[in-house]
């Protein structure tokens, strides 16, 4: 009995420290409330975005992606890698053998290689079944040329950002000078050297300089009027591409397969009106309801003299 008292005495200790930690923390919190960040203020939600390749019907515009490609290899291939896409991956695109093996032997940087006579390293030129070779050669020297700042892979990037697409084309089109509030009531955050503000970053401050300077910093092969915000988009499209490039054949197979289902359940359902709609439904009784129990039930009482 002892025992029992000293723990409940132990026991309402613990909750009397974790209800005094409770209320200081409470009355803490909003004497004087946390103060707000300048991400918390002036960070932004990704823009929407409409793509062909959006919603489960969604498929790739191909014209929009040789853009976005042009885009790429003419603006972003300097600095960022493509490493888990192939030059043969194009014919997906719309461009054929030839076109192919052009871009591949025609492009700025070529692929790693060993000299076949003496061994030392060396470069060559791609060939359609090389993936796109990194701009650099390795991370140290990535860094070096980029005031430390590390240029991420864009094979996957649309699907490794939250966010995806819009977030990816908010952020190539989000560059803009800091606001004179951010300036004023948060001077730390304002963007150091060799920073761009932009409000879709997640600490506002970016490595990456502007990628399009002015409109018609592209000229498209189909005419199309390269303004900043459509380079940003047929790019973004064509890196939801990179990143999924069986997107279309994935649709489909989830098309065919919802309209099996959507088939078997019609066939099911009438199959079972077809062979249970003439069968009555029979309950089987059991327990103290089953008449054999009943009447051994009332023996059992006759027996003891029992009534009822």
């Amino acid at each position: 009995m002892l025992l029992r008292a000293i723990l409940g005495l132990i026991g309402l200790g613990f909750v009397g420290i974790l209800m005094i930690s409770m209320f200081t923390d409470l009355y803490t919190y909003f004497r004087e409330p946390p103060s707000k960040t300048a991400e918390y203020v002036f960070h932004e939600h990704p823009k929407k975005l409409s793509l062909a390749s959006d919603g489960p019907l969604g498929h790739f515009d191909r014209q929009q992606l040789q853009r976005g490609f042009q885009v790429y290899k003419e603006v972003c291939a300097a600095c960022h890698g493509l490493s888990l896409v192939s030059f043969r991956n194009l014919h997906d695109l719309g461009y054929n053998e030839a076109e192919v093996k052009a871009i591949a032997d025609q492009w700025a940087i070529e692929v790693p290689a060993v000299h076949p006579d003496t061994g030392e390293a060396t470069t060559r030129k791609a060939i359609p079944s090389d993936n796109f070779p990194d701009p650099y050669p390795n991370e140290v020297a990535a860094r070096a040329a980029n005031n430390n700042a590390l240029p991420p892979d864009l094979s996957l990037i649309v699907k490794a950002r939250e966010g995806g697409a819009a977030y990816t084309y908010s952020l190539l089109t989000g560059y803009r000078n800091p606001p004179a509030e951010l300036l004023r009531d948060f001077p730390e955050a304002a963007p150091g050297e060799g920073l761009y503000f932009n409000p879709y970053f997640h600490n506002l401050n970016i490595a990456m300089p502007p990628p399009f300077a002015s409109d018609g910093q592209v000229t498209y092969a189909d005419g199309t009027e390269a303004t900043i915000d459509k380079m940003a988009e047929d790019v973004t499209a064509f890196l939801v591409w990179t990143a999924e490039p069986s997107l279309e054949r994935r649709h489909q197979y989830g098309l065919v397969a919802v309209i099996f289902l959507l088939f078997t359940t019609i066939i099911s359902y009438f199959a079972y009106r077809n062979i249970w709609a003439e069968a009555k439904r029979k309950v089987r009784v059991t327990g103290a309801l089953d008449p054999k129990n009943i009447a051994k039930s009332k023996r059992a009482k006759r027996k003891e003299g029992v009534e009822g």
